[in-house]
């Protein structure tokens, strides 16, 4: 088995960096190891427009460490009132390259999004037109499905829909988390694709409820069973090109998490690179690591692959890995895979 592989420099394409001091907290956390991310809109405000978009670009550019090497790639939130021009105007610039869909009420700070899809056709339509993404939040929000049954059900009754309606519309289905999203996925060759997180591929709910509740492992769309689990290892260890990384990374303070009523959100940046090499070992897939973490993702959004390498080691001994990163507005806890890591980007 290698101890040492060298990659195509990785990027992130889900990633919530935040604002003003968590921002400035978290960010070396990505950089280190990635080129670029796609930066997720769902600040308080949202990122609806395009100036919304400049502006926090230009913050993001401002907390980069120094020396540090790094594209933040620019989305929107999707409303009912956006304008479908200014999406285009935005994207001709090379300045966004997606939109976000949230279903109000889904996850964190999406009570701004969107209630009656018909009213965000006018957006599909020319998003559809110019070739640009659509990145899905997927999850149902009725209140009478199971939370553990959202997924399967956004694909019935939203996903498909939408996709048949708007023929051309390229999307990402965000964080998949059940052996439905790999089957819809694989069902499909043409204008789809998918991320999967880090955590989803180590944990299943029991890790969240067993032995006492642990914040720290709960996110949204929250983990499934441990079927589920294993579907989303082999497909993100398989190689299949319509499944890249999104890790997710989520930043909260233990203040917010450990709370009576905990923020949904796993912080992953730091330890992503270490469990993925861990975990693609373990499915004897190093081979397929690459594709995941740097091919796929950069080759669905038609931009170029990065052309800087990451190089990562494999110890005898256990890595150490930080627990917290500090933040102006408070401790956020690093994700623990439970198991210990042997790999490090060196």
């Amino acid at each position: 088995m290698s101890t040492e592989i060298t990659i195509t420099r990785p990027d992130d394409w889900h990633l919530h960096l935040r604002d003003r001091a968590m921002l400035k907290a978290v960010l070396p956390e990505t950089t280190r190891h990635f080129a670029r991310a796609i930066v997720m809109p769902n600040l308080v405000p949202p990122v609806v427009t395009k100036a919304d978009a400049e502006a926090y670009q230009a913050r993001i550019l401002a907390a980069l460490p120094d020396g540090a090497s790094f594209e933040p790639l620019m989305t929107l939130y999707l409303t009912e009132d956006t304008d479908p021009a200014d999406v285009a105007a935005a994207h001709a610039c090379g300045l966004v390259k997606a939109v976000k869909l949230y279903p109000a009420g889904a996850t964190t700070n999406s009570h701004s999004g969107v209630r009656d899809f018909d009213k965000v056709r006018p957006v599909l339509e020319k998003m559809a037109e110019i070739g640009m993404p659509l990145c899905l939040h997927g999850e149902v929000t009725d209140p009478a499905v199971d939370i553990f049954d959202r997924e399967a059900v956004f694909i019935d009754r939203v996903l498909d829909p939408v996709r048949r309606a708007t023929p051309g519309l390229r999307v990402v289905m965000e964080h998949i988390t059940t052996a439905n999203g790999v089957d819809y996925v694989k069902a499909h060759d043409k204008d789809l694709g998918a991320t999967i997180t880090t955590h989803h591929l180590v944990i299943n709910r029991n890790h969240i409820l067993v032995g006492g509740i642990k914040p720290h492992y709960y996110c949204l769309p929250v983990a499934k069973r441990e079927e589920h689990r294993l579907a989303l290892r082999a497909a993100a260890t398989s190689g299949d090109a319509r499944f890249f990384l999104g890790t997710d990374s989520a930043p909260h303070t233990d203040e917010l998490k450990e709370h009576a009523c905990g923020c949904a959100g796993c912080f992953t940046a730091t330890n992503t690179m270490a469990i993925l090499a861990q975990v693609f070992e373990q499915e004897d897939a190093l081979a397929h690591l690459e594709a995941f973490t740097s091919h796929n993702g950069p080759d669905f959004y038609r931009l170029p692959r990065n052309s800087t390498t990451l190089t990562l080691r494999k110890s005898d001994k256990a890595v150490d890995y930080p627990k917290k990163i500090l933040s102006g507005e408070g401790p956020v806890t690093v994700f623990d895979p439970g198991f210990p890591l042997f790999w490090q980007a060196i």
